[in-house]
C-alpha cells in the first residue's frame, strides 16, 4: 500500500475540506409547511418563524 511522502500540510488539508458543505449554505426546511427557507428568517411562503405565526399571508 502507498504511504505518502510527506505530511500533508494544514493549508492542504484546509484547501481540500472547504468542499465538505452544504450543497445550499444557510437553507434549511420549515417546520410549518416544509419550504426552503434561510436559516433564522421569516419563512416567505407561510410567514411562521419558531412555530409562531409571524406574518399573515394569504392563502
Amino acid at each position: 500500500m502507498a504511504v505518502p511522502a510527506r505530511r500533508t500540510s494544514k493549508a492542504k488539508k484546509a484547501k481540500r475540506r472547504t468542499h465538505y458543505k452544504l450543497s445550499v449554505p444557510g437553507m434549511s426546511t420549515c417546520a410549518n409547511c416544509g419550504e426552503m427557507k434561510r436559516s433564522h428568517h421569516v419563512c416567505p411562503a407561510c410567514g411562521h418563524y419558531d412555530g409562531k405565526d409571524v406574518k399573515t399571508t394569504e392563502a
